[in-house]
């Protein structure tokens, strides 16, 4: 699917900042999952600051069509349709954005990434598949194009405008924080039998089904480290997570001198996506979410059990190891986790099975995205058939 619709609606209305220079061109990958829908809302709040220039979804043609009368002669590209991944390249690399913000969940976001870079243009990047599994050649890339990989993540948009404001040789450590998922205070017993429901029951953040499940095994966490680490430039060793329920603070840097500085808001990921939309661009309006109050507040931190969450530890192990071993963890965990919704296999299966495909030898560094998609799916297979062997466990 491909089309551009007219439509003379949206936010004409609220005056643009006249102190900024011509709207600013953006595509949004994923327009109609939890990420796009956020980006799409802060820039309808920016009031003429930007120019929606592409919309792409995988399956969900009604959503697309809906998000596109916003934005008047946007692209379209409905990307699960045949031909429809090879179409989101082509549109991705002449729609003339200026930045793209990938919304797109799992490793499909790394092609559109990397053909985002290829353009110049600069990237709000959503999906941390695209460096878990390709960190150093997508940043290599980045710096030959002169294109800035911008972070959505909270926790790692927080880490990127601290290091900004003291300085990357002043950091010692990022700590970075998770909410604990709705299995923090739950037994491995109690784990064992938890519906798809249970652990997309997510306590303070409302996400799409992949992300919820991985916040609920700690998987989310471990991948957000090999982000970390490939982004930052710091080693595993120099990243750190401690569990803070409240969601408030969303990460810190200690510094050399063992001064901690954090950044604290309400979870919403309208905060990150407008740092990102608006970073180089100066002045920004206000804008009417996140603000945190203080009174009756709360926050709590605690160390992860690894124990229970066997994931995060096993996101280390495949950080220092290199190579593709970060890229097969993924490409495992996202079909453990499919097999999961899908009835299959039980919660605590999900790090069974990544973990058995983790034991592999995933050591080669690959030459360019090629070698690392054929990595995620011979990993990917491997994790179906170990999937298949646990289902029959349980049978």
């Amino acid at each position: 699917m491909e089309t551009r619709e007219e439509n003379p609606k949206a936010s004409a209305s609220i005056p643009r900042n006249p102190r900024l220079p011509v709207p600013r061109k953006v595509a949004v990958l994923g327009a109609t999952g939890s990420i796009g829908k956020s980006a799409l809302d802060v820039i309808a709040r920016a009031g003429g600051d930007f120019e929606v220039v592409l919309l792409s979804a995988c399956s969900n043609r009604e959503g697309l069509a809906e998000a596109a009368r916003a934005w008047p002669g946007s692209a379209l590209v409905l990307c699960g349709e045949p031909g429809g991944r090879e179409l989101l390249l082509a549109r991705v690399a002449d729609c003339g954005a200026e930045i793209t913000v990938n919304g797109i969940s799992g490793a499909a976001g790394l092609e559109p990434s990397m053909a985002a870079l290829e353009a110049g243009c600069d990237l709000a990047l959503a999906n941390k598949e695209t460096l878990v599994m390709a960190g150093e050649l997508v940043m290599r890339r980045a710096r030959e194009k002169n294109a800035r990989v911008i972070p959505v993540d909270s926790e790692h948009s927080a880490v990127f405008a601290l290091i900004e404001a003291h300085g990357r040789d002043a950091v010692d450590e990022i700590i970075l924080t998770a909410s604990g998922g709705p299995f923090r205070n739950s037994s491995l017993a109690e784990m064992e039998n938890a519906r798809p429901e249970d652990a997309l029951a997510h306590p303070t953040w409302n996400m799409g089904a992949k992300i919820s499940i991985d916040s609920a095994s700690m998987a989310n966490k471990g991948l957000e480290v090999i982000e970390a680490a490939r982004l930052f430039g710091f080693p595993p060793e120099k990243i750190k997570v401690v569990v803070h329920p409240q969601s408030v603070v969303h990460s810190m840097i200690r510094m050399r001198d063992g001064a901690v500085y954090a950044q604290l808001s309400r979870p919403d990921m309208r905060l990150p996506i407008r740092a990102a939309l608006y970073h180089g661009r100066g002045e920004t309006r206000p804008a009417d979410f996140g603000r945190l109050e203080f009174d009756r507040l709360t926050l709590e931190f605690f160390p992860p059990d690894t124990r229970k969450f066997p994931l995060l530890a096993l996101a280390y192990e495949a950080a220092e190891k290199g190579g593709l071993y970060p890229c097969a963890y993924n490409a495992a965990n996202e079909a453990a986790v499919a097999a999961y919704l899908s009835g299959r296999i039980g919660f605590l299966d999900i790090a069974r099975v990544t973990g058995y495909i983790v034991e592999g030898d995933w050591g080669a560094e690959p030459a360019d995205v090629a070698q690392v998609m054929e990595a995620d799916a011979r990993a990917r297979a491997l994790a179906e058939d170990a999937a298949r062997e646990a289902a029959r466990k349980r049978a």
